[in-house]
């Protein structure tokens, strides 16, 4: 690879928006002790601003109650759940994007559920008592928390293109819901930002074009454009765990580039914001590569690009307590989660931290490719690197630079070498039930290597060297040294000590 020359004055185009939001499993699981210590952790060295899982109104969040009095049937509502959940968001820092579904059973038309929890995926038997109930919860949080309610973003249900998610993925009976649910939050307080369709890879194309053709002809306008977005080909299934192979990059940013064609090919439409409410690389929650390093480096290229059509995106999951597919057999088991259990920060949360660090310093892009990004700072710069399964690379970078003189260079490194816990976890033996000596050693492995150097500047020009291991994802920073020794203090005589 030929040295990147990086420009001052250069201008990219780099929609960082890393921190928007993070998914979770259900919204039930934020009532257990696990959940709430890996969401502590997150949100401490990553600090996402919202949150989005499923079961808002399903059985075990407990909202929906129907019973008999005077031979007439009733509702009530019960938000003592909710309330604890959301209070602890809040406490944290984070705020939920209010994903509606699914079906209380005592609301449901039908009997479908999925998975291990059994949420119910059938249409609501009354839609008047559905719209009520999304009515009444809103209402309920505006006067818990107050008028920031207005701004919590509000999806209409998840994937209905698929029959797992909603009664024989029926078409017109989503565009049903989605009308009766947007209408009648619209005519409560029409500030509140409501969007859909919340489709998977399925025929997208498809969907969002219909989705947009029933808004056209109902007058409706949606205020946000949302689907998901995985990256692996159909998994090969071993045990309990999924095998799948990354698809080739390209193809999966054009495919995103079609959803934003469809909805700039309508004139009422062009410009909508879309958001990416889930993506990852694999779609199942046994997906092995989850855990890897290639992982890291495949996610930090989707982070440099996800912006450039969306204006959010969503990582599905921030941690592994999940329960789809049933409990978690095993530490590493190929979670969504950015962090495994016992707070083990699996390689790809760093790749988050490190564009959330890039967001916090700048954001004024100067060289954007394939494989980096790098942004300009006050006192010199900071970047991305990343190798995504190819040989060892040595990277080569000239920056041009306002002040001669000394300037430090801080690399931090996930590779497979040194930021490892997956190897760490497989040598002691994959005890699937780590103890806490266990968990605090592979917790030790699961750390980027800090290294450093100073770099003189000559010529308005420093250039640097950095190393990039296969599957490896570097954060570095260029930054004016300030040195200020104390008196008599000689670091070579120091280090030269015999």
């Amino acid at each position: 690879m030929g040295k990147i020359t990086v420009d001052p004055k250069g201008e990219v185009a780099f929609n960082n928006n890393v921190d928007y939001c993070v998914g979770t499993g259900r919204l039930g699981l934020a009532l257990t002790e696990e959940y709430l210590k890996e969401l502590e952790f997150v949100q401490k060295m990553i600090g996402f601003s919202f949150i989005r899982g499923h079961g808002l109104f399903s059985d075990d969040v407990s909202i929906y109650h129907e019973y008999e009095e005077d031979g007439e049937t009733k509702v009530e509502y019960n938000y003592t759940y909710i309330d604890r959940i959301v209070d602890n968001y809040i406490r944290l820092e984070i705020r939920p994007y209010l994903e509606l579904g699914f079906m209380p059973e005592q609301l449901a038309s039908g009997t479908q559920t999925i998975f291990y929890w059994k949420g119910n995926t059938t249409p609501p038997k009354e839609y008047k008592k559905w719209t009520d109930m999304v009515v009444a919860l809103l209402d309920h949080f505006k006067s818990r928390y107050g008028e920031e309610v207005v701004g919590w973003p509000i999806e209409v249900w998840n994937e209905p293109n698929l029959p797992g998610f909603w009664y024989k993925a029926d078409m017109d009976e989503y565009f049903k819901l989605f009308k009766e649910t947007f209408l009648a939050i619209k005519e409560y307080d029409n500030r509140f930002k409501v969007g859909g369709p919340a489709i998977c890879g399925v025929k997208d194309a498809e969907w969002t074009k219909a989705f947009l053709d029933f808004c056209k002809k109902e007058k409706i306008h949606p205020d946000i454009i949302t689907r998901h977005h995985y990256t692996v080909s159909f998994p090969e299934r071993i045990g309990h765990y999924d095998y799948s192979k990354l698809e080739d990059s390209e193809m999966r940013f054009a495919n995103l580039q079609s959803t934003r064609d469809i909805v700039d090919s309508f004139d009422e439409f062009k410009g909508l914001p879309i958001h990416l409410t889930e993506f990852s690389t694999s779609y199942t929650p046994k997906g092995v590569i989850h855990d890897t390093n290639i992982n890291a480096a495949y996610l930090a290229r989707q982070l440099s690009r996800l912006g450039d059509v969306n204006e959010a995106y969503s990582h599905w999951t921030f941690g592994d307590v999940f329960e789809e597919q049933g409990v978690p057999d095993s530490l590493f088991h190929g979670g969504f989660g950015m962090v495994a259990a016992g707070n083990i920060p699996k390689p790809c949360f760093w790749t988050f931290y490190f564009y959330k660090q890039l967001k916090l310093f700048s954001e004024e892009c100067v060289y954007r490719d394939d494989d980096s990004v790098i942004v300009k700072r006050a006192d010199g710069y900071a970047g991305i690197l990343w190798n995504i399964d190819k040989a060892d690379e040595v990277r080569k970078l000239g920056f041009g630079l306002s002040d001669a003189g000394e300037y430090t260079l801080v690399t931090k490194t996930v590779d497979e070498i040194t930021c490892n816990p997956l190897k760490l976890w497989h040598d002691l033996g994959e005890p699937a039930y780590p103890t806490e000596a266990e968990t605090d050693l592979i917790k030790s492995a699961a750390r980027p290597q800090t290294d450093s150097a100073v770099v003189t500047a000559s010529n308005g020009e420093a250039e640097i060297d950095v190393t990039v291991r296969k599957n490896g994802v570097v954060f570095f920073t260029l930054t004016k040294r300030h040195f200020t020794p104390d008196r008599g203090y000689d670091y070579e005589k120091v280090v030269s000590f015999h």
